[in-house]
C-alpha cells in the first residue's frame, strides 16, 4: 500500500496549532497567583513553543494571594475599578513575562514570523513591547477593555480572535478531563 501500507484512520481529531498553543496558554494561566485576572501567554515561532508567562508578582515579592499586590487588594475589596490605578499594581502582565524569558534565555522571539499566543488581549504597554520585539501576530481568546487596535494597524501586526467553546471542546478531550470543561 502506498504511503507505508497503513490505512487512513477516520474520526482522528486533532486540535489545530492555534488551538494547540491556546490551550498552552490556557495551562500557564494555572500558575498565575494574581487574585483579580489570571492570564497565560506563550510566544511561538515555526510551531515551535519559545517562551511561556503568566500575570503575578515578581520573583521574591509576596504573591498577591498572601497580600502582596496592594492595588489587587483594593480591586477586590472593591475600592477601585477595573483599569484603575494599574500603576500601582505589583504584577508583570503574562505577555510580559513571556517576553522577558526570551530576553532572560537570549532566544530571539521576533524577525522570523513569532506569534504570541495570550489568553487575554494585551495591554497596550505589552503590545508595545511585543511588536518593539518583532512579534506581529496575537492570537487571543478574550479582549481587553483597552483599545490597541491602532498600534496593531501602524506595525502591520493582525489580531485574531480564538472561539471560547473550541478551546474548552479540546481542554475536555484532555486525559481526565470533564466533557464542560468552560474557558474564562
Amino acid at each position: 500500500m502506498p504511503g507505508g501500507g497503513r490505512l487512513p484512520v477516520s474520526g482522528f481529531e486533532r486540535p489545530t496549532w492555534d488551538e494547540y498553543f491556546m490551550l498552552q496558554a490556557e495551562l500557564a494561566k494555572l500558575r498565575s497567583n494574581c487574585i483579580v485576572r489570571k492570564v497565560g501567554a506563550v510566544i511561538v515561532r515555526d510551531h515551535r513553543q519559545l517562551a511561556t508567562g503568566y500575570n503575578g508578582t515578581p520573583p521574591g515579592v509576596k504573591n498577591c494571594y498572601e497580600g502582596g499586590c496592594e492595588r489587587c487588594a483594593e480591586r477586590i475589596e472593591g475600592r477601585i475599578k477595573s483599569g484603575e490605578a494599574l500603576d500601582r499594581c505589583l504584577c508583570n502582565h503574562a505577555e510580559a513575562n513571556a517576553i522577558m524569558h526570551c530576553a532572560i534565555l537570549g532566544i530571539g522571539a521576533g524577525g522570523g514570523g513569532a506569534t504570541m499566543y495570550t489568553t487575554f488581549s494585551p495591554c497596550l504597554e505589552c503590545t508595545k513591547m511585543a511588536v518593539t520585539i518583532g512579534i506581529r501576530r496575537f492570537v487571543c481568546l478574550d479582549t481587553y477593555p483597552e483599545n490597541t487596535s491602532r498600534l496593531v494597524k501602524e506595525t502591520s501586526s493582525e489580531i485574531t480572535m480564538m472561539d471560547k467553546e473550541k478551546i474548552s471542546y479540546w481542554a475536555s478531550r484532555m486525559p481526565g478531563g470533564s466533557k464542560e470543561v468552560p474557558v474564562r
